[in-house]
């Protein structure tokens, strides 16, 4: 039995359903976990559990593994994963992305500077220590600019500012997430830099693909309906095909591949986000993982003699060194709406769920907040309510099915706050 070496934060949504497609492919996941290494095996999974801040002694405990299993590929399921994979893939002598390409990638500082040295338009950058004072970088800022935590993602901490006092209050509440609990154990680089930089307007897309040694093969291209002007950044909708003629999508297709090369990216997933203007193509990441949470099941792939191929049992293929020239999408557009925050507090209950359903062209709807959770909306969490799925003959219906879906959904919160004295 072939086996994958799968490095993923959680056991959650993403590791199942890859686990699903392993089961159907006849291949074994060997998982990569951060987990407690003081008890044995406790999920019972033989699961080598690693710290996402220790790159050197996972690849020990990898390296030792494979003594006795064999290993026949990588994959990783999120930014801190990745990192870990690609110096496994090295120990291991197995094909994936390089680890200080795959380290430029997951900072938006230095993708920021590889971008610029390769000639592709990016919008004006500086960063700053968590500690600096504005002044610092004075002499570099122009508005309306954006400010960033240099190793987040989900947009958390992205936050627009359109002068000088609301840029000391978005640097004021990004420097209190930088220093709050559940990131302590981050890299320090990503919590002690900001980037702030100018910004870009225009539409957003998404592209979804893998690198064959260093080529870039285009699984899909991700329309992003929902204007993202801020002053936060959430994000809904993502639906493909996207509404564009097919020039502009190579030449997205072409600006992420120079985008890949000159971050070093080289074999193994990447998910990609750009905003398109009048002047042009501008590159936002190039993620080394596919795309996250549960928005893989908007994607299905499809070869002469099969129907209804999921994302993972083609990067299950693909890590095991298969060519994927004979697949495309399906012909059927599709979507996905990952459900919007309204307000910070703690999940109560939802109404509608069943009306939400019955929407012409929605195929699921799961929700992922569970009754006294504390949900967070950005820039301060990076999750969200759930995720609504459509399909439909046209991008349009798709989007308007999501649209209905969405509006017959309510949900209530309670408040997070403690109640005082009397």
């Amino acid at each position: 039995m072939a086996r994958i070496l799968f490095f993923t934060q959680t056991t959650g949504y993403q590791a199942r359903a890859f686990e699903q497609a392993a089961q159907a492919l006849g291949v074994e996941l060997v998982y990569a976990t951060d987990r407690c290494r003081s008890l044995d095996d406790p999920w019972r999974d033989g699961a080598i559990p690693v710290r996402f801040d220790d790159v050197e002694g996972a690849a020990r405990a990898v390296v030792e593994r494979a003594r006795t299993q064999a290993i026949d590929g990588v994959l990783a399921g999120g930014d801190g994963p990745a990192r870990l994979a690609a110096h496994a893939a090295l120990a291991l002598g197995l094909p994936w992305h390089p680890p200080a390409a795959v380290m430029a990638a997951t900072s938006k500082l230095q993708t920021r500077g590889r971008l610029l040295a390769a000639g592709l338009p990016v919008p004006w950058f500086v960063a700053m220590g968590i500690d600096d004072e504005l002044g610092s970088v004075a002499h570099a800022l122009r508005f309306p600019c954006v400010v960033k935590p240099v190793g987040l993602s989900a947009s958390r901490g992205v936050i627009r500012a359109d002068s000088v006092d609301s840029l000391e209050a978005a640097l004021a509440r990004v420097r209190r997430l930088l220093r709050s609990p559940d990131l302590r154990r981050a890299p320090a680089h990503e919590r002690d830099t900001i980037l702030i930089e100018g910004f870009v307007p225009g539409a957003e897309f998404a592209l979804e693909g893998v690198l064959e040694r260093g080529s870039l093969r285009v699984l899909a291209i991700f329309e992003k309906p929902d204007p993202l002007d801020g002053p936060f950044f959430e994000e809904t909708i993502y639906v493909t095909p996207p509404r564009l003629d097919h020039d502009v999508q190579r030449g997205i297709a072409g600006t992420m591949a120079h985008a890949a090369a000159a971050l070093g990216l080289r074999h193994g997933p990447v998910h990609a986000e750009c905003r398109l203007n009048e002047s042009g193509v501008f590159v936002l990441e190039v993620a080394p993982r596919p795309i996250g949470g549960l928005c893989a099941r908007a994607l299905r792939f499809r070869t002469a003699s099969r129907e209804g191929i999921t994302l993972e049992e083609l990067l299950l293929r693909h890590a095991l060194g298969e060519a994927l020239d004979g697949y495309g999408r399906e012909r059927a557009a599709a979507g996905v709406m990952m459900v919007p925050i309204p307000r910070r507090g703690r999940f109560r209950d939802l109404q509608g769920l069943d009306a939400a359903r019955l929407v012409p062209g929605v195929e699921g709807i799961v929700i992922t907040a569970k009754p006294g959770q504390l949900i967070v909306p950005p820039p301060d969490g990076g999750s969200y309510l759930g995720f609504i799925f459509a399909r439909a003959t046209g991008t349009a219906d798709v989007v308007e099915a999501l649209r209905a879906s969405h509006a017959a959904l309510q949900f209530s919160f309670e408040s997070d706050l403690p109640l005082s004295g009397g």
